[in-house]
């Protein structure tokens, strides 16, 4: 869906303090460049409107795409590559040729060097991208029209030009020169092209058609090649418009009225009552906003009202409305550029209007006119939502909607219309109260609607004809501004709180019938979180949670009620998740949604072929055929926010009350088992706007609830239509739809999709309103629900540009969370929107461990990168506060908010629960998958499940609220796609069993992935890069136990700031780190009178994301007794049972690619020991050495490290050198005391020394991919070795040999494995033959009674 392409762009600018996007067109009168004073002009967004002026020089424009390193940029889509730019040319056109080889491309246009104004297919923002192919090695040239946002190219459309007597009106330096880009005629599709000017004087003209800016190829009349000049007259201001056809090459020639500026736009503001705004783009060329305000600019305004719409200009005059003369007052009260900021620098212009003329006026057209001289210089449209709010909304919001209950028990029923001319209700009495029937036959009831001054309109239904369960719909009878007309639309309700499937028909559901309250809903308890800092919160999509689970009955996978089944595999999953410490489950929109298929039998379903690989393209063909038709998508589509979707119900219990009983059934099914539930709410847009069938608020009040740009046009920037949150009843609706869910679902949270486009102050008074909720009133304490969100900044809303923004900072004391990209981008290195994932890796994918080689930067400049990414950790392991302090890698020492991230401050929570670190989420890539993209092909899989590993404990073992994808416990992968909005069950489903965890199901989705395919293929095709169902399960089971460890104490879950600051620290900062590493001490005993956890004293969380096990002193710890947690201790993880804490030193050892957490029980400690490091070697008289501690004592019975070697001390103190055994394992001391680790010749033989313990090997040995063997005594084995009945033979060099082997020449096969091979060999298409030796036989050999014949090089001839 284009949508979601929009959705999946804007996400590049996620974290990186994208600037406001300019939005908005208009005919262009040519391909000027702009003026200076921007006047009856549209510069393109809301600057145009702010201060008079809005003139630019040259912005950059790039053409980002797959095709900009063959450009000569650094990487491929870069927005900001001066290499990939167009040039502006005299006539305004940005062009540019590049010479590319042959490829298969995609690109967008991008202005300003950044992808905050960005415009793919049509000139659409944002849009698709634009594809081209090349078969060879040409010349591309690129066109771009900054007036239309559209670009093109020479390969997939022609330069058309119209060369003649009009071209140096339009620009050109002189007449008929088809090279002159004045005019250029852009592509329309279809083979069509077009141009339109009114900047030709009046006058007669001829033109040809030229292509490829030559005469080479030109057309005249009637298309003739070099024919006749098309001949044309204008007078001054028409509008003339050229329409080439590529295909009979003809030319059309059509003049009319030029538009007057503000023709069929809403550029003007109705304010208040009897204030109007006007903006200063559409004075007249010269004319200033002071002199308008002082009167010498001799302009005069007028209100145009028509009741059933027709009004506008015929020949310049007015036509179809009543116009009454308005005012200059000067500037717009303070109070209304407070709540509209964007309006500072409009002309206020005052109506002589009382409230009850303005309320009538605003049922009708409204448009302004601005004339200058008698003569009409602007005609606009009015937008009409601030006035509403002044005029209804005091009001309006102490009112309710959608459907009460009178005293009978009847439903009423009620919308909020203020615009509407009538409005009737339509109703169908079904068979039971619950409304769970289908769309009832038959013509409905009508039931005219009152009118209240609220704009509210209200059936009491006092008679009580319509029963408890009847189906409904408004009709509304409303002027809608982008038809220009009165319409009657049949909308179901805003506040609908049931629906009939597909949301044909709104249901009156009593919420409160016993009948959809299932006993384990009613009487399981919500479980309690006592601090939103202790959450730790699973993403759960619902039909990805048992589409594919066969445990589950079939009618009810994909469904609520599979909640409900507990011995599934899913739900004993989630079972054991919750034992393990998670216990909030956050589901992707539950909510009605527009774009998924409700009725099964209208669900398409994918025919995955069944032989398909690992990399194929079929699987992925095959989805995106039925992807809008079938019955996945993630949801963020909302077409009614207070009812469940649909199609998660089952197939008989969709409709109505029927649906939400199932709906509470998952919600009590999520209780009982441990989980709180969180929804995911998208209040930010619909998925559609005006009179499209999926428009519910438009089509009710028009021009409302959808936010508008200064031109009238629906904003689009979160991916859809944008909904106008600033809005008062907006507002309302976004509240009361939250208590909803709260009071009748019993939910416990909300996760607010794209939160920066709320305003601040509204996230407070959702807090606030759903706090008032209580147990005894409501069944719900309020004040315990968590809220938080995708607090980017983006959009038009960006940088506070309207209000005051919910982003990430501005949240201060809220308790509302907001998503920490700091840590995400730190543990995975680069961001989500990198075009090679490969090549920049972080602290969680291999940074410190496995580097792949292909980050080309300094080895310096690389270093700072990576250590700063270890700080960027380290601030998100303390909660993200902003106050927080800490040493950064170089030595600094810096607080959270100094701490950079991308130029904005890191630390952005004053308290740990306004931040939420996460590592993967539904968006982008799992974390499995990152880590495949990142790390070396060569890196062994337990390499990479242990680096997933340290990703999830960056968030699980986090001051702040941890949030885990689903299944990226058992590495869950999506077959590396970057975007599986749409990408159905195939690409989706999760595994339970642990069999399968998703990778190397195909190539995904071409229209997401397809740019990344050839990256993607080498990996999918590596099956050493699916992990085992055993390495999913080990995953899985360390993973739980990072959360025993998060659940098994409040230190690890501080819940405020003050407490952070006092008990967090990381110790060994600084100079003192060693790269890849974090210390992360809880200090219990600091911060007096505040003794969190009386049980304990202190916790330590190493984390080692390096190759090397670290053994390193720990500053201050010295004398503390730190044990493994028990978690660990007792756990799944047989590496980190070798970590260990000295007491008496304060050494930590860990091993690599491991986190360990060490506790300290109240009151454990010990006489600290001397450190090693602070020892004097002494040297007796017979040359033995020891080493004596500044307190005269010595070490006895053990090893010691010092300076990065390790020595070991005999019960007398004396260190050891040659062989030494301790319990039953042989270690080799140096002459200098190092213990020798490796290869180690001794007495004229190699020896192999375990890199990390020291300890001899014996048998079998693999060193860097090849096998050695080493006897009983450590001593490695050259020539024949034969072991059991096989034999093998180790070179010189003790290597084992493996295929075809000369000695003495005698050839002999080694087998894979190195065996020797007797009897028959095949090697590629050959036979040969091995004799019970070894030997290669040639010659006549009778095998077995037959006799063959082989060459001279061993070869069978048949």
């Amino acid at each position: 869906m284009k949508d979601r392409h929009d959705r999946t762009l804007l996400r590049r600018t996620l974290g990186v303090g994208a600037a406001l996007a300019l939005m908005g067109s208009m005919l262009p009168a040519a391909w000027a460049a702009p003026q200076e004073e921007v006047t009856q002009q549209d510069a393109g967004g809301w600057s145009a409107d702010v201060g008079g002026t809005g003139g630019a020089d040259d912005v950059l424009v790039t053409v980002p795409g797959n095709h900009n390193k063959a450009m000569g940029c650094d990487a491929d889509w870069a927005p900001g590559c001066a290499k990939a730019s167009l040039k502006r040319d005299a006539t305004g056109v940005y062009t540019a040729t590049f010479t590319l080889p042959a490829g298969d491309y995609e690109y967008k246009v991008a202005e300003g060097g950044s992808w905050d104004t960005s415009f793919g297919q049509g000139g659409a923002p944002g849009g698709a991208n634009i594809s081209y192919s090349l078969a060879e090695e040409k010349d591309v040239t690129f066109y771009y029209n900054h007036a239309t946002h559209r670009v093109w190219n020479t390969v997939t459309d022609q330069m058309v030009t119209l060369p003649g007597s009009l071209q140096k009106s339009l620009g050109c330096p002189d007449n008929w020169k088809p090279e002159c880009l004045a005019p250029l005629m852009e592509p329309a599709g279809n083979g069509t092209y077009t141009y339109e000017t009114s900047a030709l004087p009046e006058g007669s003209y001829e033109a040809k058609v030229a292509i490829g800016g030559s005469w080479n190829e030109n057309y005249g009349q009637d298309g003739v090649a070099g024919g006749a000049n098309y001949q044309f007259a204008t007078k001054a201001n028409k509008l003339v418009t050229f329409t080439y056809d590529s295909a009979t090459h003809r030319l059309d020639i059509a003049a009319s009225d030029a538009p007057v500026a503000g023709s069929g736009e809403q550029r003007a503001y109705w304010v208040t009552s009897n204030t109007l705004a006007w903006p200063t783009s559409l004075l007249p060329q010269g004319v200033t906003r002071a002199q308008v305000i002082d009167g010498s600019a001799s302009l005069a305004y007028e209100l145009v009202t028509a009741p059933d719409g027709g009004a506008g200009l015929v020949d310049g005059a007015l036509s179809g409305g009543v116009a009454t003369p308005l005012t200059v007052a000067g500037d717009l009260p303070s109070e209304v550029t407070a709540a509209h900021p964007n309006l500072n620098g409009y002309i206020a212009l005052r109506a002589p209007l009382d409230e009850a003329g303005a309320r009538e006026a605003l049922t009708g057209q409204v448009a302004l006119a601005q004339k200058h001289n008698g003569v009409i210089s602007a005609f606009t449209g009015v937008q009409i939502a601030p006035a509403l709010d002044s005029l209804y909304a005091a009001k309006a919001t102490q009112a309710s909607y959608g459907v009460g209950w009178n005293d009978n028990g009847k439903p009423t029923f009620a919308l909020w219309a203020p615009t509407a001319k009538d409005v009737t209700l339509l109703s169908w009495n079904t068979r039971t109260p619950r409304g769970a029937d289908n769309d009832m036959p038959g013509d409905p009831v009508r039931t005219p609607a009152t009118r209240t001054e609220d704009g509210r309109w209200s059936v009491d239904n006092a008679a009580g004809d319509i029963n408890e369960g009847a189906q409904y719909l408004w009709e509304v009878r409303v002027y809608v501004p982008s038809t220009g007309a009165v319409e009657t639309n049949r909308v179901t309700d805003p506040y609908s709180v049931g629906l009939t499937v597909n949301s044909t028909r709104s249901v009156a559901v009593n919420m409160d019938n016993p009948a959809i309250a299932p006993t384990v809903w009613r009487n399981t308890k919500s479980p309690v979180i006592a601090d939103d800092a202790q959450r730790s919160i699973y993403e759960l999509h619902v039909r990805d949670f048992s589409a594919a689970d066969r445990s589950v009955p079939e009618d009810q996978r994909g469904t609520y009620m599979a909640f409900t089944q507990y011995e599934s595999n899913g739900m004993r999953h989630l079972s054991e998740l919750a034992r393990a410490g998670m216990n909030t489950v956050h589901l992707l929109p539950t909510f009605d949604i527009a774009t998924i298929p409700e009725k099964r039998s209208e669900q398409k379903t994918p025919a995955i072929p069944s032989g398909a690989g690992p990399a194929s393209e079929e699987q992925q063909a095959a989805v995106a055929s039925v992807a809008d038709e079938d019955a996945y998508n993630w949801g963020y589509d909302p077409l009614h926010w207070m009812a469940p979707e649909g199609s998660y119900a089952t197939a008989w219990h969709q409709n109505g009350g029927a649906r939400i009983r199932e709906f509470r059934y998952m919600v009590g099914g999520l209780h009982r088992v441990g989980m709180q539930v969180v929804l995911d709410q998208v209040y930010n847009h619909t998925p559609a706007s005006g009179q499209d069938s999926h428009s519910v608020l438009d089509r009710v009040v028009p021009g409302y609830y959808q936010r508008l740009n200064a031109s009238g046009g629906v904003e689009t920037s979160t991916c859809c239509s944008n909904v106008a949150t600033e809005n008062v009843m907006s507002e309302r609706l976004m509240i009361d739809s939250m208590i909803h869910w709260a009071k009748y679902y019993h939910v416990d949270g909300f996760r607010f999709d794209l939160m920066g486009h709320h305003p601040a102050a509204q996230m407070k008074r959702a807090k606030e309103a759903l706090s008032a909720l209580t147990l005894e009133k409501d069944g719900v304490d309020g004040s315990r629900l968590y809220i938080y969100g995708e607090g980017w900044n983006f959009g038009e809303v960006a940088n506070n540009a309207l209000f005051t923004q919910a982003t990430q900072g501005q949240l201060d004391g809220t308790g509302i969370g907001a998503f920490n990209d700091r840590l995400r981008d730190a543990v995975h290195g680069g961001g989500p929107f990198d075009d090679d994932h490969r090549v920049q890796q972080g602290f969680g994918s291999g940074a410190f461990s496995d580097l792949n080689g292909l980050d080309a930067r300094s080895d310096a400049e690389r270093r700072a990168d990576y250590l700063h990414r270890v700080d960027l950790v380290k601030l998100g392991l303390a909660g993200n506060l902003k106050d927080y302090t800490l040493v950064t890698y170089d030595g600094k020492t810096v607080t959270g908010a100094q701490l950079d991230y991308n130029g904005q401050g890191a630390g952005f929570a004053s308290q740990p629960a306004e931040n939420v670190n996460y590592v993967d989420a539904h968006d982008n890539e799992t974390l499995f998958d990152l880590v495949t993209y990142k790390m070396p092909a060569s890196a062994p899989m337990e390499n990479r499940v242990r680096m997933s590993l340290i990703s999830q404990a960056s968030v699980t073992l986090s001051q702040s609220p941890s949030f885990w994808a689903s299944g990226t416990e058992i590495l869950r992968s999506k077959s590396l796609d970057r975007d599986s909005y749409n990408s159905g069950d195939h690409f989706n489903a999760i595994d339970w069993t642990m069999q399968d965890n998703g990778f190397g199901r195909g190539l995904p989705v071409k229209s997401k992935n397809g740019a990344a395919w050839n990256h993607m293929r080498p990996l999918l095709e590596n099956a050493d890069l699916k992990p085992t169902p055993e390495q999913i399960d080990t995953s899985s089971e360390i993973a739980m136990d990072f959360l025993r460890v998060r659940s098994s104490s409040r230190l690890f879950t501080l819940g405020s700031a003050d407490l952070i600051r006092d008990k967090v620290s990381f110790p060994n900062s600084g100079d003192e780190a060693v790269d890849g590493t974090i210390m992360m001490l809880i200090n219990d005993e600091a911060g007096a009178g505040t003794d969190v956890d009386p049980a304990l004293d202190g916790a330590l969380v190493v984390f080692n994301a390096t190759d090397s096990p670290i053994k390193r002193r720990v500053e201050g710890l010295a004398g503390r007794v730190f044990t493994l947690h028990e978690a660990q201790r007792s756990g799944a993880d047989a590496v980190v049972k070798d970590a260990s804490f000295d007491g008496r030193t304060g050494v930590v050892n860990v091993p690599a690619r491991t986190v360990a957490v060490f506790t300290q029980a109240a009151g454990a400690r010990v006489t600290p020991g001397p450190i090693p490091s602070d020892g004097t070697w002494m040297r007796a008289a017979d040359g033995r050495w020891w080493l004596r501690y500044p307190d005269g004592t010595y070490p006895v019975n053990e090893r010691i490290e010092i300076g990065g070697e390790t020595y070991a001390f005999d019960a007398d103190g004396w260190m050891k050198t040659g062989w030494d055994q301790e319990d039953g394992q042989w270690r080799y001391y140096a002459p200098s005391g190092a213990m020798a680790t490796g290869w180690t010749a001794s007495g004229g033989s190699w020896y192999y020394l375990d890199p990390q313990s020291g300890v001899m090997a014996i048998g079998w040995v693999n060193d860097h991919g090849t096998w050695y063997y080493l006897h009983g005594n450590g001593v490695m084995a050259t020539g024949w070795l034969k072991l059991s009945s096989s034999w093998y033979y180790l070179h010189g060099n003790g290597a084992m040999a493996t295929g075809w082997l000369n000695l003495g020449g005698t050839w002999y096969y080694l087998t894979g494995s190195g065996e020797m091979a007797t009897g028959w060999v095949k090697e590629g298409e050959s036979w040969y033959f091995c004799h019970p030796s070894g030997r290669m036989a040639t010659g006549r050999v009778v095998v077995n009674g037959t006799p063959y014949t082989f060459d001279a090089s061993g070869r069978w001839v048949p």
